[in-house]
């Protein structure tokens, strides 16, 4: 019992570090998903891009050599303006930490992200955890969030998910007021 007190006590307090992803990255990426229910699992080929053609707009965090928090995000092809977070996944090991907002701020730090001026994802009704990381996110910028349905039960997955709401948190109007 004290080992294991131990041990959980040193991972609590263990560094993270932040990269891009690359390519040998993928399989990891991919098993961290998986660990992360309840995340839409994708392939492991759509991971492996990911990292290889997103890697600018992704981030891996890594607490001894091991992947414990990922975000999957990239510019909206039709407007730049705009960072669209596909995916966030935070290991059980690396829980309580702040780390999905901390790994957002370091995304939105990076040269890849000059110019955006809004953070989009699609969010279910039930995924607490996410409404938590996200408001919790806008409140810190001072920020306003915004939703509506996106994805419909009925019209965009035949019945068999739920609704995807489109969240908008407007970062120019957060850094405008802080100015």
């Amino acid at each position: 019992m004290a080992i294991t007190i131990q041990s959980s006590s040193r991972r609590a307090s263990a560094p993270i570090t932040f990269r891009p992803p690359t390519g040998e990255d993928g399989a990891a990426v991919w098993a961290l998903v998986r660990a992360c229910k309840p995340l839409d699992e994708n392939s492991m080929y759509c991971n492996l891009i990911q990292c290889d053609h997103f890697a600018d707009t992704c981030i891996l965090a890594e607490m001894d050599g091991e992947a414990v928090g990922w975000i999957s995000a990239y510019r909206l092809p039709d407007d730049p303006e705009t960072l669209f977070v596909w995916q966030v996944a935070v290991s059980d090991k690396a829980r309580g930490r702040g780390l999905g907002r901390r790994m957002l701020f370091d995304l939105l730090d990076r040269d890849a992200c000059d110019g955006v001026m809004r953070l989009q994802t699609t969010i279910t009704r039930d995924n607490d955890a996410s409404w938590g990381l996200f408001r919790g996110f806008a409140r810190r910028l001072g920020a306003r969030i915004e939703d509506t349905p996106h994805f419909t039960r009925s019209e965009h997955f035949d019945g068999r998910h739920a609704t995807e709401h489109m969240v908008t948190i407007r970062l120019v109007e957060a850094l405008s007021r802080a100015a």
